[in-house]
């Protein structure tokens, strides 16, 4: 292999990584709110976290290319910041994992959580 593929394996399994990690800090809190949650902001919330399995992947890219890219909102605003917008870097391709990975990590945990009873958490 060449250096060019190991800088693709290592670039992936650093991409999984922390995803995997991102998606355990975020997706935990979310899942447990709406599985204990019986407000009527619960349902929007999974509606906004079930986004990404309605939209297509190349529509879900392009709208993150947009607002992350030097002309959208968020690009734009870091770049007055003084900072790089975020299109095409290592942090705009962790965004697009975690945003695109997020219902799968957070409907199973809501379940998970409906399934616990209140014993085991008394416990």
């Amino acid at each position: 292999m060449s250096s060019t593929d190991w800088q693709a394996v290592v670039l992936t399994l650093q991409l999984g990584a922390y995803s995997t990690l991102i998606l355990l800090l975020l997706a935990t809190p979310i899942a447990w709110w709406l599985a204990n949650q019986s407000s009527w902001l619960a349902a929007p919330v999974q509606a906004i976290v079930a986004l990404p399995l309605v939209l297509p992947p190349t529509v879900l890219g392009f709208y993150l290319l947009i607002w992350l890219g030097p002309n959208g909102f968020i690009g734009s605003t870091l770049e007055s910041w003084g900072l790089n917008h975020l299109a095409f870097s290592f942090e705009g391709i962790l965004i697009g994992s975690v945003i695109y990975s997020l219902p799968f990590a957070v409907q199973p945990l809501v379940e998970s959580f409906r399934q616990l009873g209140k014993e085991q958490l008394d416990v």
